[in-house]
């Protein structure tokens, strides 16, 4: 959740969405990033608020509050308004990839996958094995341009494969 805040950061245009009437892009200065989550109620994707100037210790207090209030039904509304950005992990359930649906008025969502443990070619030629998790995204077109989520994709990327890069600028 902070990789991709970090990211949202150089790719301002993903947390965007367009006015009422479509005729201006409007940048949201909060990060409130969606997470959705399979609840006795069905699907429901509630935000963890400003993200950009929370810790990551932060960010997972409130993760389990929402997961909490989640799994009993008790999600207040503004626990569900104001969503920014969504992200879901359909990992958690055994899946690989997903072809998110963008909630809007939003304009980009993200999907992660399971971790696997798979063989690979190291740069010796030999097999060894590496753990891959997938990230599959969806955006508006209209808005966003497909070079600037796969540099996005990237830079999350980066964040999770390289911590001690993301620390740097995190809270």
């Amino acid at each position: 959740i902070k990789a991709i805040s970090l990211a949202l950061k150089q790719y301002p245009i993903l947390n965007s969405q367009l006015s009422a009437d479509q005729s201006q892009i409007i940048y949201k200065a909060a990060h409130n990033i969606g997470i959705a989550m399979d609840t006795p109620q069905g699907l429901i994707v509630p935000n963890i608020k400003n993200v950009e100037s929370k810790s990551i210790l932060e960010i997972a207090q409130e993760l389990t509050r929402l997961m909490d209030l989640g799994a009993s039904g008790k999600l207040g509304v503004n626990d569900l308004k104001g969503g920014t950005f969504s992200i879901s992990n359909v990992g958690v359930i055994g899946g690989t990839y997903a072809s998110p649906v963008i909630v809007p008025p939003e304009v980009c969502i993200g999907a992660i996958g399971k971790m696997q443990k798979v063989p690979r070619f190291d740069k010796e030629d030999n097999v060894v094995a590496v753990h891959i998790m997938t990230m599959s995204w969806s955006a508006d077109h209209r808005i966003v341009d497909g070079a600037s989520i796969a540099r996005f994709s990237n830079l999350v990327k980066q964040y999770i494969e390289e911590p001690a890069s993301m620390l740097m600028h995190a809270k």
